[in-house]
Parts: structure tokens; C-alpha cells; sequence
């Protein structure tokens, strides 16, 4: 039965309306995903001590890794339901709606076994210290055992934020939070479980997030409905996935295994380095989520566009947000940068935390609106559906020249700011090159139909 598609505001709105109605809800459900993410760093830090709170941090680049390819391989569903509501085609959203959820079942059991068997042999090759080392284990053990939960959340939300709806994810990950919050005080505080609390408390938020995303999806009457029944791979479906979601999942492992190098080589400098490092990257985590929301943004906003045939919105909703992003994170660099150290005795009264935390804040900081340019034309490419040149370019400019400098630079200056160095480094050339990339056009011509013409630079907004 053909259900009626209402009003396609992203495809039809004014644009920076649009984006900014797009953005807020991700924005703040990324707040609240980052909040309960801090929140367990605070209660671990303050609760259990700074040994807990350097190995739960040296977990996180672990788990990412493989949770990181499966979440981009589903990103090529994404990209795919976007074209698809954009163009009112109902019948292929809903075979790539139940092939992305198939996926996500799929990744979340390989993820999860994947993961147990190699959780020892993992915390080993980045030289975690003996003394975290039950920490770190008895952390990533039990989230992995969450991880069809966390993966099905994840497609789930990216299915909503495809067509437009980035409110319910947002009502979800609030209850969440909330949930995480109260069993965090509740096995901490209360039970003294320390670090085997934080990590069950945080996998029994996800599988309400999952249940509570599904519930969404199986009871809307949209094309995006899921139904039981339905849900598998449909062949040329999972082709199409693939073909935009494996560049996507391979950027992600090798972007976290570069990250992986660049932890091994912080926990070389010893306990304090690794806990500031951790509690300096949940502050951290607020830019990115920033920035993460408006290249999700971008990259619905474009694929909506892309699929409904209006392409001349492609490039202006592309510069808007731009502009928008960069203006945002200017100004939290200042902030960042100016209230570091108190910030950083939130999480710990280590006072030699504080100062290596403050340290590798002023190095990294000023150069985050050089990854905006990476963010929004990645994004913006993705919209299209063009996958591999943004996957190549992020590679080998962030991945190879970071594992570059840690293992030609770094020897010949040993330090800690040294390290944290790396990045500012890689995102400047890196954006350099994503600026050519994106002003030759040839991303938005390969995916034109033949004979179409480019849109106008300057055309008028709607």
C-alpha cells in the first residue's frame, strides 16, 4: 500500500532554517550522549581513583575500532534512505531500511565476539600499564557483551536522522542519560561495584535506547515502517551499502587505529598522562560533538536535496553550514582554551593530571576550525554518495601522516605535548587538500545525471 509522504521541509525550507531545526536535536542528543559519557569519567575519577579512570580511558579507541566500521558501514544505508525519501521511492526505502537493521543485528554479534576474543591480546598492544590493567579488562569485557544493543541503537538513530527526524532520537538518548545517571550512583556510590558498575550501568542504557528505537521504527506508519518479518539483506541493496558504507568503515578503523598508536605512545609517559589524556578527551568530546552534528546534518541535508533533483541546494546548504560550523567552533576553542584547568579538576583534584591536560589542550585546540573544512566536505560528498575520495584523502591525510609523526618526529622530542601535536598538524593539511577536493567540483559532476548541468555558485537562496 502506497502511504502518503508529507511535505518535504529539508528539500523545500529555507536553508539555513533547515539545517539549524536539523542540527539543534542531534546537537543536544549529542550533549546528552557526551553528558552520561562524562558522567561516568567523573564518578570513575572522583569514586574509584585516577588507576580506574586511566584504564577506562584506554579502552575507548579499542572498542571504536570495531564498533567504528560496522556504524560506517550502516552510514552507507543511510546516505541511501536519504536519496530514497527525498525521491518518495517507497519500495526501495523500505528493502534498504530492513537490510540496515539486518546489518546491525549481524555487526553487533560479530562485533561482540570479535571483541571478547581479542579484548586481552588488544589492551596488551597498547602497552596498557599492569597496574590499570583489571580495569581496563573488566570495562571493555562487559560492554562488549552490550554491543548488538549499542549497534542497533546506532542504525536505528542514523535510520531517523535519515529521513529527516532527529527529535525522537533526541527524546531517547534524554532518557538514556537519565537511566545511565541512576545506575551509575546507584553501583558506584551505593554498591561499590567501581568499574564493573560503570561499564553494566552504560550497556543497560543502550539496550533501553535500542528497544526504545525499535519500538519507534515498528510503529510508524511511514515507508521507513520495520516489520519483523521483513528484515533481511536484500541483495542489490546490500551491494548499494557496501559499495558507499565500506569506504566509511574502513576510514573509521584506520582513523581509530592511528588513534590507537597515538595511545599507546600516551601511555608510555605513565599513569598520570593516560588519566589526563581521558579526562581531557570527554571535554574534547563536546567540540566533536559539535561538529559531528553538523556534518550529520550536512550530509542528510545534502542527500534529501540530491535525491529530490535539487542540486543547486546541494552547494548552498554545503556553504551555509560551513559557515555555521566554523563560527561555532572558533569561539569554543576560546573557551576551551581559557577555562582548561578548571574544567579539568571536575574530573580529578590531581593537580599533575590537571597541568598535562591543560597542556595538551593549548596544542590541539586552536586548530580545530581546520577540521571543519574536513567535517562539512566529507559530509557533503557523502550526500552524493561519493564515498571512496573522501575515505582516501582523510586516510592518508590524518591516519598516515599521525602515524608518521609518532613514529619519525616524536623520537627526536619526547613528550607528551609532542604527541598531542600530531593532531593539529594532520587536520591542517588535511584541510588544505579537502578545500581542493571540494572547489574542483568533481565530487557533485560524477553524480549528476548525463547532460545535467552544474548548478550556479551564486544562484539565489531559497
Amino acid at each position: 500500500m502506497t502511504k502518503t509522504i508529507e511535505r518535504n521541509e529539508i528539500v523545500e525550507g529555507v536553508i539555513w532554517k533547515q539545517l539549524l531545526l536539523f542540527f539543534f536535536p542531534i546537537l543536544i542528543g549529542s550533549f546528552f550522549q557526551q553528558l552520561y559519557n562524562t558522567v561516568d569519567t567523573i564518578i570513575v575519577g572522583q569514586y574509584v581513583g585516577k588507576e580506574a579512570l586511566a584504564g577506562v580511558g584506554a579502552t575507548g579507541n579499542v572498542i571504536n575500532l570495531w564498533l567504528g566500521f560496522f556504524i560506517g558501514l550502516a552510514g552507507g544505508a543511510s546516505v541511501i534512505i536519504s536519496h530514497f525519501y527525498g525521491a518518495r521511492d517507497e519500495e526501495s526505502l523500505s528493502k534498504a531500511v530492513h537490510t540496515s537493521i539486518a546489518l546491525s543485528l549481524a555487526g553487533g554479534l560479530v562485533i561482540m565476539l570479535i571483541g571478547l576474543a581479542t579484548a586481552k591480546v588488544s589492551l596488551e598492544i597498547l602497552d596498557v600499564a599492569e597496574e590499570v590493567m583489571d580495569e581496563a579488562m573488566t570495562y571493555i569485557i562487559v560492554f562488549y557483551c552490550g554491543m548488538v544493543a549499542t549497534v542497533i541503537y546506532n542504525v536505528g538513530t542514523g535510520i531517523l536522522r535519515a529521513v529527516g527526524d532527529s527529535k525522537r532520537p533526541l527524546y531517547i538518548l534524554i532518557a538514556c542519560c537519565v537511566v545511565n545517571i541512576v545506575l551509575d550512583l546507584l553501583f558506584v556510590v551505593a554498591f561499590h561495584w567501581d568499574v564493573f558498575g560503570v561499564a553494566l550501568a552504560t550497556v543497560l542504557s543502550q539496550v533501553v535506547s535500542a528497544v526504545l528505537i525499535m519500538a519507534i521504527l515498528m510503529r510508524t506508519r511511514e515507508g521507513y515502517r520495520v516489520e519483523l518479518k521483513k528484515i533481511r539483506f536484500h541483495g542489490g541493496m546490500l551491494r548499494r551499502i557496501m559499495r558507499l558504507g565500506l569506504p566509511t568503515g574502513m576510514q573509521s578503523v584506520l582513523y581509530t587505529i592511528s588513534n590507537l598508536v597515538i595511545q599507546a605512545a600516551v601511555n608510555a609517559f605513565g599513569t598520570d598522562a593516560m588519566a589526563s589524556w581521558s579526562a581531557i578527551s570527554r571535554v574534547d568530546g563536546f567540540v566533536w560533538m559539535i561538529m559531528g552534528a553538523f556534518g550529520i546534518s550536512v550530509t542528510t541535508f545534502v542527500g534529501q536535496n540530491y535525491g529530490a533533483g535539487r542540486y543547486d541546494r546541494v552547494l548552498r546548504g554545503t556553504r551555509v553550514c560551513l559557515a555555521m560550523t566554523a563560527g561555532t567552533i572558533l569561539v569554543l576553542s576560546v573557551l576551551e582554551i581559557v577555562f582548561a584547568g578548571p574544567i579539568l579538576r571536575i574530573f580529578t583534584g590531581d593537580e599533575a593530571v590537571v597541568a598535562l591536560g591543560t597542556t595538551f589542550v593549548r596544542v590541539w585546540a586552536p586548530a580545530y576550525v581546520a577540521y571543519v573544512f574536513i567535517e562539512i566536505y566529507s559530509g557533503a560528498a557523502r550526500g552524493v554518495g561519493e564515498a571512496l575520495p573522501p575515505m582516501i584523502i582523510t586516510i592518508f591525510g590524518v591516519c598516515v601522516l599521525r602515524l608518521i609523526w609518532i613514529w619519525a618526529v616524536l623520537p627526536f622530542h619526547r613528550t607528551p605535548a609532542m604527541v598531542a601535536a600530531s593532531y593539529p598538524v594532520t587536520w591542517g593539511i588535511t584541510a588544505a587538500v579537502f578545500i581542493v577536493y571540494y572547489l574542483r567540483m568533481n565530487w557533485l559532476k560524477r553524480h549528476l545525471p548525463p547532460g545535467t548541468p552544474l548548478p550556479g555558485r551564486r544562484a539565489a537562496g531559497a
